[in-house]
């Protein structure tokens, strides 16, 4: 594990990793609706313990088109002890060249803070993040499968020894 100073940032995206979408209706994963603003979040039924369970190893911080509003639908709804920082984005999204969400990534953690990163999108982020200077992980999960067990353990080896191949 990294020295306090150095805990590992773990950026959590919401629509893919914890909201659920793209599956069969006839083949649900196991989870549940929730009514966030007028619109149906299927959610999964594992998000909370797997976001618990990382939270002993990186600090949380929602990276997320969701920004605050993340805090207010979610804290409860998956058993959180408390409010998590989050991203706050600059523009709309697809507005540049770059990844939407990388601007606010790089103000959060800088350069050289071992950084993970799960998201069902990660388009256009794997140069950047061979490249960034400090220890980066990127997750890609499946936005109708959403956070496993699998990615749970493999970002808790990593962030045993960030930049080691988990």
């Amino acid at each position: 594990m990294c020295p306090a100073t150095e805990r590992p940032a773990l950026l959590v995206d919401v629509d893919g990793v914890i909201s659920l979408f793209g599956f069969a209706s006839d083949a649900r994963p196991p989870g549940r609706f929730v009514n966030v603003e007028g619109i149906g979040h299927y959610l999964s039924a594992g998000a909370g313990a797997h976001l618990r369970e990382l939270a002993g190893h990186f600090d949380l911080i929602w990276c997320t088109g969701w920004q605050e509003r993340a805090n207010e639908h979610l804290v409860a709804a998956l058993g959180l002890a408390g409010e998590l920082p989050h991203l706050v984005f600059s523009g709309p999204p697809g507005a540049g060249a770059r990844h939407w969400k990388l601007d606010a990534i790089e103000r959060e953690a800088g350069d050289r803070r071992p950084l993970a990163w799960i998201d069902d999108d990660h388009a256009g982020c794997e140069v950047w993040a061979r490249e960034r200077p400090g220890p980066t992980l990127l997750v890609t999960t499946s936005p109708g499968t959403g956070i496993t067990a699998d990615h749970v353990h493999r970002l808790v080896a990593w962030a045993r020894a960030p930049g080691a191949q988990p």
